[in-house]
C-alpha cells in the first residue's frame, strides 16, 4: 500500500494525498477509533477545524487543527465544507473552512462522515448511560461549576443529554443527586421516580444545570416527610416557591427560632394533631374544604383551631392569620433542615 501511495503520489500529488486519507481512516476503523479520533483526524488532515453535530444521538464534538477538543465552537459557516451521515440526511461533519466541493478536504469528509456511522452502528445497542444511578461520577461533573465546560459536554454526552433539550436536576433527601431530561418545560407530578422525598430544580440548558441543582437543593429544605407530626408535600419544585426561596437564604438550623416559631413549636408539642390540622388549614380553600380533607366535622375543627389559637397567640380564622402561620411553618420546616448530607458539588 505504501508503494502504491508513493507511486501514485509521484504522478498525480492529489490522488496520493487521497489515496493516504483513505488509508488512514481505514487503519481508524481497524482499530475500533472513538468518534473523538475520528474528529481530530480529520481536523489533522484537513488543516482545518473539524466538527461532529448529531442532534438526534446528542453528539457533538469539536477538535482543532492541534488535535485539541473545544466543543464550545460558534454558529455553523454557511459556507463551510459538510457532509451528511446518510444520503438526503442533514449535514453532521463540518470542516470549518471554505472552499470548492474537492480535493483532499472533500475526500477528509466523505471518509470522515463514513467511519463515524460506522462507529454509530457498531455502537447502536450501546446507548448512553440513562440511568444516573449508574454513572455518578459523571452527575457530579455535570453539576459542578467549577468543572470545564468540555468535560461538562463529555459528561452529558454520557448520561444520554441531548445538548440541544432542558434538563433539569433533582435533589433527593437521601439519596445522591440526580439529572433527567425533560420532555416538557410545564411538566409536573411525580419527579424521578423512585427517588422519593426531593426537591426539583428548573428545566435549563445542559451547561446551566448547576443551578437547577442549587435551586434544587433549596426546593428541597420545604419538602416534608408527610407524617402527622411533619405534615407537608413530599416534593417541591424550585420554579413554584417564588419569593418564597429568599426565607431559605435568611433561614438555617442553626438560627434561632423566631418567636412565632417558637409558638408553633408549643401548639405542636401540645397535641398530636396540631401540626396535621394547622397545615391542612393554610393549605385548603376554606375551613370546611380542611375539615372535609381532616374527615373532621366543621364544628370539631372550630374547636381545634380554638385551642390552636391559644397557644398560638394569633387569630388563624382570617387571611391575615393564616398568611402568619403559613411563614411559621414554613420557618418552622428550614429550622428542622436536618436531612443526611447527599452527594455532589
Amino acid at each position: 500500500m505504501k508503494e502504491l501511495v508513493g507511486r501514485l503520489a509521484a504522478l498525480d500529488p492529489d490522488a496520493g494525498a487521497a489515496l493516504q486519507v483513505i488509508a488512514y481512516f481505514d487503519r481508524l476503523v481497524e482499530g475500533r477509533a472513538g468518534l473523538e479520533s475520528l474528529v481530530r483526524g480529520a481536523a489533522v488532515l484537513a488543516g482545518c477545524p473539524a466538527r461532529l453535530v448529531d442532534e438526534e444521538r446528542g453528539i457533538r464534538i469539536r477538535v482543532g487543527t492541534d488535535g485539541v477538543r473545544r466543543d464550545e465552537g460558534g454558529p455553523v459557516g454557511s459556507g463551510w465544507m459538510s457532509a451528511p451521515l446518510v444520503a438526503g440526511a442533514a449535514p453532521a461533519v463540518w470542516l470549518e473552512c471554505d472552499g470548492p466541493p474537492g480535493g483532499v478536504r472533500a475526500m477528509v469528509l466523505e471518509r470522515t462522515a463514513a467511519a463515524v456511522r460506522d462507529v454509530l452502528e457498531r455502537t447502536r445497542g450501546r446507548t448512553p448511560v440513562a440511568d444516573p444511578a449508574a454513572d455518578p461520577a459523571s452527575v457530579e461533573v455535570l453539576l459542578d461549576a467549577r468543572a470545564p465546560e468540555h468535560d461538562r459536554w463529555r459528561a452529558a454526552g454520557r448520561l444520554g443529554l441531548r445538548q440541544t433539550a432542558p434538563a433539569r436536576a433533582v435533589a433527593p433527601w437521601d439519596g445522591p443527586p440526580v439529572v433527567e431530561a425533560v420532555t416538557s418545560p410545564v411538566a409536573r407530578g411525580p419527579a424521578a421516580p423512585g427517588y422519593g422525598r426531593a426537591g426539583v430544580g428548573p428545566a435549563v440548558p445542559v451547561l446551566e444545570l448547576p443551578s437547577s441543582w442549587a435551586a434544587a437543593r433549596t426546593a428541597l429544605r420545604f419538602t416534608a416527610a408527610g407524617t402527622e407530626q411533619d405534615p407537608g408535600p413530599g416534593t417541591v419544585y424550585a420554579e413554584e416557591l417564588g419569593g418564597l426561596a429568599l426565607l431559605a437564604e435568611a433561614v438555617g438550623p442553626a438560627d434561632e427560632p423566631i418567636p412565632d416559631v417558637r409558638a408553633l413549636e408549643r401548639a405542636i408539642a401540645s397535641a398530636p394533631w396540631a401540626a396535621v390540622t394547622l397545615h391542612t388549614v393554610v393549605c385548603a380553600t376554606s375551613l370546611r374544604a380542611a375539615a372535609a380533607e381532616l374527615h373532621l366535622h366543621h364544628s370539631t375543627l372550630q374547636d381545634r383551631l380554638a385551642q390552636a389559637e391559644h397557644w398560638l397567640g394569633w387569630p388563624v380564622h382570617e387571611a391575615h392569620g393564616r398568611l402568619r402561620l403559613q411563614l411559621a411553618l414554613m420557618v418552622w420546616r428550614l429550622h428542622r433542615d436536618q436531612r443526611p448530607r447527599s452527594t455532589g458539588p
